[in-house]
């Protein structure tokens, strides 16, 4: 398979360690593309949703793919999110060219895109972990059972249908007049004289124009790897939101096997540092 060039790919919301993922299919996209700068913008490893008993070689490969990419010249930019907050203790840290941040700003070509994962702006996030907690179990929950929704609807010619997408479009109504999220952080970065605000974090891929009285900005959002299946792609002075298809890939690259005592000890170190935040 021929690797397509990209200047700046950004992903987010992957969840490594949680059970609905697809690393599967991220690795196979992974595995078609060369880019030269990766963002990883928040909720990669899902710490809260991890499990000893859980965490596949689907999803080890997964994380081997993305440390090969910066050994082998890609800028990798890690910024933490709610999922994987762990890490903002290590924000500064670099290694070679895999780096760890809360949030980053790109010069391309001119422009300035301001990259965070989001959760920040998030009052539910920022003033009520155990409501994140039980979101996160029924967020799961919702999921699995529209795997089975959508099986009977295939089975009977019909449309699939979203059930946590129309759980968080009422949210969002509900809430809209108190956390309207895309506008505030348009209108933050238009303040700040940004082109482009990048987030994750609400799973809603998005790429669009705001506005204000004060300016105007380009908004997007990356979506996730739990059900959209999206990603984010630069090239040429221009954002491009790129959906995964089955139907375009084929696992061709030799599937990655971690020695036992390699994966424990991955595995081990994630329980640990999950245990020290939790002290």
């Amino acid at each position: 398979m021929k690797k397509r060039k990209i200047e700046v790919l950004v992903l987010s919301d992957i969840h490594l360690g949680a059970f609905d993922s697809k690393a599967t299919e991220l690795f196979n996209y992974l595995n078609s593309v060369k880019p030269e700068i990766i963002v990883l913008n928040g909720d990669i490893l899902d710490i809260r949703e991890f499990r000893k008993s859980f965490f596949p070689k689907s999803h080890l490969r997964v994380l081997k793919k993305l440390i090969d990419f910066a050994t082998k010249g890609t800028e990798v930019y890690y910024i933490s999110g709610n999922h994987d907050d762990f890490l903002r203790k290590f924000c500064g840290t670099s290694i070679a060219n895999f780096h760890i941040l809360d949030k980053l700003v790109l010069e391309l070509d001119d422009k300035k895109a301001w990259i965070f994962h989001g959760d920040v702006f998030d009052i539910s996030v920022k003033h009520s972990k155990w409501i994140v907690k039980m979101g996160g179990i029924g967020y799961s929950f919702l999921i699995q059972m529209n795997r089975f929704v959508n099986w009977c609807l295939v089975n009977l010619k019909k449309e699939p249908y979203s059930l946590s997408y129309n759980r968080k479009s009422g949210f969002k109504r509900a809430n809209e007049a108190i956390t309207d999220f895309e506008q505030t952080v348009s209108d933050i970065a238009i303040e700040k004289n940004y082109d482009y605000v990048i987030c994750g974090h609400l799973h809603e891929p998005k790429i669009s124009r705001k506005e204000n009285k004060n300016g105007a900005v380009l908004y997007l959002n990356s979506g996730d790897w739990l059900e959209n299946l999206t990603a984010l792609e630069y090239n040429k002075k221009r954002w491009k939101l790129y959906c995964y298809s089955d139907n375009n890939y084929t696992d061709e690259e030799d599937l990655f096997e971690m020695e036992d005592h390699l994966t424990n000890q991955l595995i081990a170190s994630i329980i640990f540092t999950k245990d020290i935040n939790h002290h």
